[in-house]
């Protein structure tokens, strides 16, 4: 047998991954950046070999991370990625695999597995080494031949440490440097003025602004409240943080630093003038608060939804419009998929029977909270046109070719917006061994971050003393596997999205007792009239290679009160008020760190219970996922806060100390929170599935969208139907997940009631007719987005996935405006939009994302057409919409629309972008990765999939 503990080879060179390919580049671009290839070798000495550790998956464990494990590319890399199209090593080499499962999975079983996964055994196989670095004479990262992973192996737990940042500055050091100062609000500093850059850092910031203060309290919080463990996560960040500088001022002197330094004016390619600014240990705050913000949040949104509210009650009046609100809102419906479906309740946050506090907005008095001022140069220009000015730099021509690579911004501008609504991703499918093949548990799972170039997301092992892990961890807060396997045991998650944010009306006045107005910057706090503290964040950026945008500026501001940032101004029964947003993990950004580091630590985690409470010290909205040998096991976790009795979380309440959070103390923004045993939770259920659905029966939703038909309906049956047959397998698993990942939402799961409705009578359009018997066709085939065969792009039935991509908008329109009208359809579908198709542009990565049918109609559509057919229906909506109730009418009306939808062109329907030539539809579909550095990589099969994923069975237990 190959042993897996890896023997001192040749050292990595600790930056470079130029090889062959660029000695293809011209031979003047190679005489002018050969000094930027430049890598020192190591020169530590060998330190004590670190004790070997047991693997008890015994090769029946995979993951797979696409593009590539390498995040990093010199200037050099990058030109040849440009003109050549060539890759550094082990950029993409995760893709392949990663696209090909869309196509294979029909045949998959269990011994080809790897022909699409990584096998992810500890340690690396002693002929598949591929190189050792030792950062210090304590720690060895070791990289594979096939894929390159850094496994990091210390003698010391300061240097296993050090190695994970080392290796993190290796494979994503651009990466965290713009995540950070993503973070902190600096991005157009730090990346240009990129109107994309402009709107994703006005965007965050609001969400989470912080003085250098503030950061390092969140340091000092954790040291000091989280005992023995939370002292060690702090040793641990800060060695994590020297690894990663050592790192940056070794590639930085010996000139084989990330390339996208240069194209942003940050260091000069043929001097080396120039600084990376080092890294703190509270830039993984900052860094913490992004991957919260984007993944980890849940509620908000309370003004707009009380705005929609009181648009129900103008319309229907105040009883019946509230009833009619209340059924598009969902908090509890009876009918929605649910992780726990043995019928065990978790109640949390539904309405109460006679709700105190509520602070709804008078008619049209709100307005929201201005954020930026004093722009000057591209910044005011771009205010008043809407367009950026452009101020190209000299630059040498070899760099032509990477001109303007930023000008469209590193990442899309609403990537933050509504995020704890819009972005919540992941999915789980897990079956107890007393329904497998070999009567131990399978699992199949993994987090759906979005795609990006490099990934957001970094591949690693860490093995020394106290930590013994494999898997995944955010880029520049990876000192602990954040998702991964164990020694016996293998863990996930999924975005929860519960509500943990809430929203109070704070009174305005004024410091010396005179009348206040909207205006106002002071506010009564626990009768006292208190100033607001005012939060800024000056920013400038001028012209580089990589942004042309012309030189500008501005100031962003917000005020912060003890419940919160403010958000909007209105007055509330004439009185002046300003809303703010609350959310319990705010100033506590990084405090899950304790939860982590127990994961990863084989002393603790032994079993399903230990599993669970681990996850109890991870305080952002997660829903969590563990399979050993003998078990599954699921819990939620979150600060989830105790609210004051009767209060009604989903709409605004009074800024008043009878409806704060329980023992709240907005010193440290502490206060009580549920016990673990309110939190929805399992152990060895017949299965799991999840897909940021329901967690559990009584267990209210944040917002509008965990309704009739959700995506996890897709997961729910599939896995159902294979835990009842048994002798499930983690092939049979896979495909059941890879099945749902290509087929269309709407097709499966709501063009069946659809087809009821027009099928009701004969379709006498002869063109009508055989659209019909398009949509049956495809219906019946499995309502796929799949090419027929690898390579082809191109559908099985490409006219009935463009009719359904035309009709589905349409028809929602028409079902419910006419019954709703205008106000109220605009209002209600600001809260949850209707469609969310391959091709559309939506997620964390904007168009070709990946992630679809998460949020939209499918389930107000089933339940109305539902109930036009006369069938039954558990939580109806409050009216009958479609054709007013009339059978006929609603029939004419889905038929009028179809032959609208039938009749647009694909030009139409897919209008092309800069990837995609009009009309063009495996292409829109497709999955893209948003180059965040200089290197792009080919598009591939759309596929609604977690973006790491592991396939997992333990065969053997501790």
């Amino acid at each position: 047998m190959r042993r897996r503990i890896p023997r001192t080879t040749q050292h990595r060179q600790a930056g470079g991954r130029a090889g062959s390919s660029l000695r293809r580049l011209t031979a003047a671009a190679a005489l002018v950046l050969t000094a930027g290839l430049l890598s020192p070798l190591s020169t530590a000495t060998a330190a004590d070999e670190p004790a070997p550790v047991s693997d008890y998956c015994k090769g029946q464990c995979a993951d797979i991370l696409p593009p590539g494990a390498n995040g990093s590319a010199t200037l050099a890399e990058i030109l040849a990625n440009k003109l050549l199209g060539t890759q550094p090593a082990h950029a993409d080499d995760q893709l392949g695999p990663y696209d090909a499962l869309s196509s294979g999975y029909p045949s998959l079983t269990d011994d080809t597995l790897t022909n699409f996964f990584n096998d992810s055994s500890f340690g690396v196989p002693s002929d598949q080494v591929s190189s050792v670095t030792r950062p210090r004479d304590d720690v060895t990262i070791t990289r594979d031949k096939k894929n390159g992973v850094p496994h990091i192996k210390g003698s010391t737990r300061y240097g296993t440490e050090f190695g994970a940042g080392f290796a993190a500055g290796q494979d994503r050091l651009w990466l965290i440097d713009l995540f950070r100062h993503i973070g902190r609000g600096e991005l157009t500093s730090f990346a240009g003025g990129a109107l994309a850059n402009q709107g994703l850092e006005q965007e965050f910031w609001p969400q989470a602004p912080y003085t250098e203060d503030d950061l390092q309290k969140q340091v000092d919080y954790i040291k000091s409240s989280g005992g023995e463990r939370g002292k060690q996560a702090m040793e641990d960040a800060q060695a994590y943080i020297d690894g990663l500088n050592a790192y940056r001022t070794k590639a930085k002197n010996g000139r084989y630093f990330p390339g996208e330094y240069v194209l942003t004016g940050k260091i000069d390619a043929i001097t080396n003038i120039g600084e990376i600014q080092p890294f703190k240990v509270t830039d993984m705050i900052a860094l913490a608060s992004v991957v919260g913000g984007l993944f980890g949040n849940g509620g908000g949104g309370e003004v707009d939804a009380a705005l929609s509210l009181l648009t129900a009650q103008e319309k229907y009046g105040v009883e019946k419009g509230t009833q009619v609100w209340e059924s598009f809102r969902g908090r509890d419906d009876p009918e929605a998929v649910t992780t726990v479906h043995d019928g065990t309740s978790f109640p949390y946050g539904g309405k109460p029977a006679n709700p105190r506090g509520q602070a709804l907005p008078d008619k049209g008095s709100v307005t929201g909270e201005p954020l930026v001022y004093d722009r000057t140069g591209s910044a005011a220009s771009a205010a008043r046109s809407g367009t950026v000015a452009k101020d190209p730099v000299k630059a040498p021509a070899r760099l032509e070719p990477l001109r303007g690579m930023y000008d469209d911004g590193v990442l899309p501008a609403d990537m933050f917006r509504d995020s704890a609504a819009r972005k919540g991703m992941s999915n789980a499918l897990l079956v107890s061994g007393k329904h497998t093949a070999s009567g131990h548990p399978v699992a199949v799972f993994g987090p759906q971050t979005g795609y990006f170039a490099p990934q957001l997301l970094m591949m690693q092992e860490l093995q020394g003393p106290g930590i013994s892990a494999r898997g995944v961890s955010f880029a520049g807060v990876g000192m602990y596997i954040q998702l991964g396997r164990g020694q016996d045991y293998a863990w996930s998650a999924t975005s929860a999205g519960q509500d943990i944010t809430d929203t109070y009306a704070v009174s305005l006045c004024e410091p010396d007792g005179s009348t206040p107005t909207k205006a106002s910057t002071s506010y009564v706090y626990r009768g006292t009239c208190t100033p607001m503290e005012k939060l800024e964040r000056k920013n400038a950026w001028k012209p580089t290679v990589a942004d042309s945008t012309a030189a500008g500026s501005y100031r962003m501001q917000v005020f912060r009160t003890k419940y919160g940032i403010v958000t909007h101004r209105a007055t509330v029964d004439g009185k002046p008020v300003a809303y703010t947003s609350l959310r319990s993990t705010y100033r506590h950004e990084a405090d899950s760190i304790i939860g982590f580091q127990m994961l990863n630590d084989p002393s603790y985690v032994t079993d399903a219970a230990s599993f669970q409470k681990a996850a109890q010290h991870i305080s952002y909205a997660f829903n969590w996922f563990y399979a050993d040998a003998r078990d599954i096991a699921y819990y939620n976790s979150g600060d989830n806060p105790v609210r004051a009795k009767d209060v009604d979380m989903s709409l605004p309440v009074k800024g008043e100390q009878a409806y704060e959070w329980q023992d709240f103390d907005p010193a440290d923004n502490t206060a009580a929170r549920t016990p673990p045993s309110q939190h929805p939770q399992s152990v060895d259920q017949d299965y799991y599935i999840s897909w940021n659905n329901k967690q559990a029966k009584g267990f209210t939703a944040a917002n509008f969208r965990l309704g009739a038909v959700h995506r996890a309906n897709l997961l729910d049956d599939r896995v159902k139907k294979l835990t009842a047959e048994g002798g499930v397998t983690r092939a049979s698993l896979t495909q059941a997940m890879e099945e749902a990942a290509v087929t269309d939402l709407r097709g499966e799961q709501v063009l069946p009631e659809i087809l009821k409705v027009i099928r009701g009578k004969p379709v006498d359009d002869p063109q009508l007719a055989k659209v019909v018997q398009q949509l049956e066709a495809w219906r019946k085939a499995g309502a796929q987005r799949n090419q027929t065969s690898a390579g082809s792009k191109t559908y099985a039935h490409p006219d009935a996935v463009r009719i359904m991509d035309a009709w589905w908008p349409l028809l929602v329109e028409a079902e419910f405006r006419p019954g709703l009208g205008d106000d109220l359809y605009r209002a209600l579908t600001g809260q949850l939009t209707v469609d969310e198709a391959p091709s559309a542009g939506h997620g964390p990565t904007g168009a070709h994302a990946g992630s679809a049918f998460q949020y939209g109609w499918w389930g107000y559509v089933d339940k109305d057409l539902r109930t036009v057919l006369g069938q039954p229906v558990r939580g109806a909506l409050g009216d009958t919409y479609c054709g007013a109730g009339d059978l006929t009418a609603c029939r004419d009306a889905l038929l009028t629309t179809l032959a609208k939808a039938a009749a647009k062109p694909a030009t139409e329907v897919y209008p092309g972008d800069d990837a995609c030539k009009a009309g063009d539809q495996w292409c829109a579909d497709s999955i893209i990765h948003r180059a965040l550095g200089g290197i792009t990589h080919r598009g591939v099969q759309w596929q609604n999939r977690p973006t790491y994923q592991q396939v997992v069975e333990f065969p053997a237990h501790r």
